[in-house]
């Protein structure tokens, strides 16, 4: 493939990637009733309340992401090093290209394109990482809601109630024996056949020392803090008489139902608001603003985000060096 063939192709996936995502956000944002019934209700409120929550959650969501631009970095660092700079451009792009793809897998590709050609398969491993810490954290923090949820309100079988919390518990620490001995994943993959030959990309899992893998935790803690502080801020806007900690518990339980469900971004949001609205229904009749809320900042915190990222997707280079 000569030069002037790779550089058309190049442009051509720009276009497609961009393009899909316009797609994809046209029509969420065209027809979906849950935003249209958060504007109507916020006709409702008082403006300054208004302005002032809307405008946190979007100096909110920049931390949100710059945080996880903060732990790309400090990931793949153990491959390549890159700016902070750089680290915020590819976890815009990845968003991009995470809105049409399932599970957002495209989000590795929109940031691995980011690395030297030689690194990026690296990359995504490193990326990995990143991504168990978060799962970890979301099982852990929504295994031990879930247990609060079903003993405050299905009222189960007390030896039941027990089983489940130590079921809980036990899991909780599984998953956290499991992150903090993630070289373990080298030793597995290299046992089966087909996969040895590439085994010195996974021996990556067994360079990062307890010490860094806190520090991963650590930075996925605090996305957890931020998006759970936007919910909590939506709530007390739109649902005052829920209490507090009703609400973050709760969001610990959906985040975790939601992340254990398989799903085309292209159906997330009726996902998540469906999700919300069933958990939510124990502690208020007010549906359609449990959807509305939802809503809100799935709009603020990935469609957004994804629309700045597109303009990142133009600077890639798939077949050479990542433009500068």
């Amino acid at each position: 493939m000569n030069k002037r063939t790779k550089k058309i192709l190049s442009i051509c996936i720009k276009l497609t990637i961009i393009g899909l995502a316009t797609l994809y956000i046209y029509n969420r944002l065209n027809n979906n009733s849950s935003i249209q019934d958060f504007k109507q209700l916020l006709n409702s409120l008082d403006s300054e309340s208004v302005v002032l929550v809307i405008s946190t959650l979007f100096l909110m969501m920049f931390l949100n992401w710059f945080l996880e631009a903060l732990k790309w970095k400090f990931l793949v660092q153990k491959i390549e090093v890159i700016t902070t700079w750089k680290a915020v451009e590819s976890v815009f792009c990845g968003l991009t290209w995470a809105v049409f793809t399932p599970n957002r897998i495209g989000e590795f590709g929109g940031r691995v394109f980011s690395l030297s050609p030689n690194k990026r398969i690296k990359g995504a491993v490193v990326m990995t990482v990143g991504t168990i810490g978060q799962m970890v954290l979301t099982n852990v923090l929504g295994l031990l809601a879930l247990s609060w949820f079903l003993y405050r309100f299905i009222h189960l079988n007390p030896f039941l109630n027990l089983s489940i919390i130590i079921f809980a518990v036990v899991f909780s620490g599984y998953f956290l024996l499991f992150f903090f001995n993630i070289h373990w994943i080298n030793g597995l993959l290299s046992r089966i056949k087909f996969l040895r030959q590439y085994r010195h990309f996974f021996i990556i899992f067994s360079r990062f020392k307890f010490k860094e893998l806190l520090q991963v935790l650590i930075y996925c803690f605090s996305r957890i803090l931020v998006y759970t502080t936007q919910y909590f801020l939506v709530f007390r806007l739109l649902i005052p008489e829920i209490d507090p900690p009703d609400v973050v518990l709760m969001m610990f339980v959906i985040f975790f139902v939601q992340s254990s469900i398989p799903s085309l971004d292209l159906f997330d949001l009726g996902i998540r608001a469906t999700t919300a609205a069933y958990f939510f229904s124990f502690v208020t009749n007010q549906e359609i603003v449990v959807m509305a809320a939802v809503a809100s900042i799935w709009l603020i915190n990935l469609i957004i985000p994804a629309i700045l990222g597109s303009v990142f997707v133009l600077k890639l280079n798939f077949f050479g060096s990542p433009d500068n």
